[in-house]
């Protein structure tokens, strides 16, 4: 308990504590520590400061042969974390610190000379969007690579008929290929979203250093250019200060979690016994301990969970933000494992997704029926009234609803009313009425624009795969 209140006697940290006598309280480094989450940024520490070092060289700042030798150490120590043989230090910290620390205790002085024009403020905000943008492009890539995987179910079942659902109720037949294709609409404008955000995102804070810029004579626009931005960050506060790029890859990635969790929802109930709609192979199905049974969707239900995950990691950092002071605080320290949890977890759920989608088998019958059931076929009895007997529609929705009363005093189907029955609510209903009531033709009948009638879910397939690009 004593070592929480005062620190032990031994050395200041080497990075920074020029001033201080004493080594931090035990609780404070523990707390301070950022190294076992932030490693994983090795890739993009190691490339911007290579950038860094070359553009120092480049402006005279400091030697070409110390750049040389700093650029060659930084690439042995990448090599030797992707071989697992380089040990992080937790006294040292975080990735920035434990990296020059090798890097100076391996090339002597020169290493000493990288961290020149620039502070950790700005090089972990220039790392994360590094890291931020990657993740938008592996989600840009795998959300194509789901469409995809819709897309070809959709065009398998262009014409198969289902019950489309209002309030879980059955409300219209549709087509699955049409329903499909709701989905294949969504994770196109997550993939719009990523792309939005990669672009507005792309500016580099490198060079802000501290938070007020730096007197040495850099150039922000060589650096930004050798790490692939657009421009230098405009405003040095600015740069250091916020997290609203990452805020933004949250909340795209929890909106796209959200669309796979309703996906999710419906594989989960269209697999059970009583839809029976689908089936998943043992690919992608589990088992369970006590009944032999048991056939579970676990990874639709596992994105579905997780969706709840990634919008509290939204949440998360929308409360370390809120209310705090310009510039840098050490509370902007929490803003990497909610970026860091949420950009596994969606490239994961995407992929899981497209395989699942991938692996279904459909029960066309099954489904066929159910989309005769519960008066689904109502709709097209108030439209026939509506468009051939010159009825105002309310009044048309009124008949129809009277009808489908009747019938189910009786326990029919609509269409199992007799002519002489229907002309009991309403005279003017002729024989041919009968030719809309069927789930086929009820779906060929929605040729309205963006509707389910099989030859518009075929059109629409050609033309999402042109203008998804998938």
């Amino acid at each position: 308990m004593a070592d929480s209140k005062k620190s032990k006697a031994g050395k200041a940290n080497p990075m920074w504590g020029g001033q201080f006598s004493i080594a931090p309280a035990e609780l404070l480094a523990k707390i301070n520590a950022s190294v076992a989450f932030d490693k994983r940024l090795y890739r993009q520490d190691i490339r911007g400061s290579i950038a860094h070092a070359n553009m120092l060289a480049r402006q005279g700042i400091i030697s070409r042969g110390d750049a040389r030798a700093i650029v060659a150490g930084l690439q042995d120590i990448l090599k030797d974390i992707e071989a697992e043989r380089f040990i992080f230090s937790d006294a040292l910290e975080d990735v920035h610190m434990n990296i020059e620390s090798v890097l100076k205790n391996r090339i002597g002085e020169a290493g000493g000379r990288l961290h020149t024009a620039r502070s950790r403020n700005d090089q972990v905000a220039t790392d994360l969007r590094l890291y931020v943008r990657d993740a938008l492009d592996a989600l840009a890539a795998a959300l194509a690579g789901l469409q995809a995987a819709l897309l070809k179910r959709a065009s398998e079942h262009a014409a198969t008929i289902m019950p489309g659902f209002t309030h879980l109720q059955a409300a219209q037949p549709v087509t699955l290929g049409h329903h499909l294709l709701a989905y294949v609409e969504m994770f196109g404008r997550d993939r719009a979203r990523a792309r939005d955000a990669r672009s507005r995102m792309n500016e580099s804070p490198l060079g802000a250093a501290a938070l007020a810029g730096t007197s040495f004579p850099i150039d922000r626009h060589f650096t930004a250019k050798e790490l692939g931005f657009d421009a230098p960050m405009r405003n040095s506060i600015d740069a250091v200060s916020d997290r609203d790029f990452a805020l933004e890859f949250l909340a795209l990635a929890a909106i796209c979690a959200v669309h796979m969790s309703r996906l999710a929802e419906e594989f989960v109930l269209w697999s059970s016994a009583p839809f029976s709609f689908i089936r998943f192979s043992d690919s992608w199905s589990t088992g369970s301990s006590i009944m032999p049974q048991k056939r579970n969707p676990d990874a639709a239900e596992l994105v579905r969970g997780k969706a709840g995950r990634m919008s509290g990691n939204l949440m998360a950092l929308l409360a370390v933000m809120k209310s705090l002071p310009l510039a840098y605080n050490k509370d902007m320290q929490e803003d990497k494992e909610p970026v860091f949890d949420s950009a596994e977890n969606i490239l994961l759920c995407v992929r899981a997704m497209a395989g699942m989608a991938d692996d279904f088998n459909v029960a066309k019958e099954r489904m066929a029926r159910a989309a005769g059931e519960a008066y689904a076929n109502a709709t097209d009895l108030a439209d026939w009234l509506t468009r051939e007997l010159d009825m105002p529609f309310r009044k048309a929705h009124h008949v129809t609803a009277r009808l489908v009363a009747l019938a189910a005093k009786q326990e029919k189907r609509l269409e199992a009313l007799t002519l002489t029955e229907m002309q009991s609510i309403e005279p003017g209903i002729r024989k041919e009425m009968f030719s809309v009531l069927a789930a086929a033709d009820s779906v060929k009948s929605r040729r309205s624009f963006g509707g389910t009638a099989p030859d518009n879910v075929k059109k629409a397939i050609v033309e999402a795969k042109k203008r998804f690009g998938v």
